[in-house]
């Protein structure tokens, strides 16, 4: 078999082995050894891809790896979903209790409550979305 196809299959077993893991080290392992799958393609020896390899590795795993890390440590600066819907206004759609109720939030509707068994929330009033569970939205009044 040609060795630049033995590099080539090995680069892609490191790519998708760091799909799994998430490390940013089997994905820098796998792009370096893309580079003496080059200079195998090229008709240079083992011992020199070899040692590309190995600078290639050092550089990724030391230079390269801890960038890499540090911006998938970063936290997300955008909510999505219905993280995104806490802290929105909302309007009551039918009366809110601890037990039953119906909002508006952004264009649907959503099952409310209350937090506390005493607070009633009138038809058409504006609230706050505090939380979401499930499908359940927990709204407090608006002052």
């Amino acid at each position: 078999m040609m060795m630049w196809l033995i590099w080539l299959v090995a680069a892609v077993l490191l790519g998708v082995a760091e799909v799994f893991t998430l490390t940013a080290a089997l994905g820098v392992v796998g792009a370096a050894a893309l580079v003496p799958a080059a200079l195998a393609a090229l008709g240079l020896p083992l011992p020199i891809q070899l040692l590309a390899f190995v600078a290639a590795a050092t550089f990724g795993v030391v230079l390269v790896r801890p960038v890499a890390l540090q911006h998938m440590q970063q936290p997300q600066l955008e909510r999505f979903g219905v993280d995104a819907l806490v802290g929105k206004r909302a309007f009551v759609v039918r009366e809110v209790s601890d037990r039953d109720g119906l909002v508006r939030i952004g264009g649907e509707d959503w099952t409310a409550r209350t937090f506390d068994e005493v607070t009633v929330i009138p038809e058409g009033a504006a609230v706050n979305v505090m939380r979401i569970s499930g499908t359940t939205a927990y709204v407090y009044p608006m002052e």
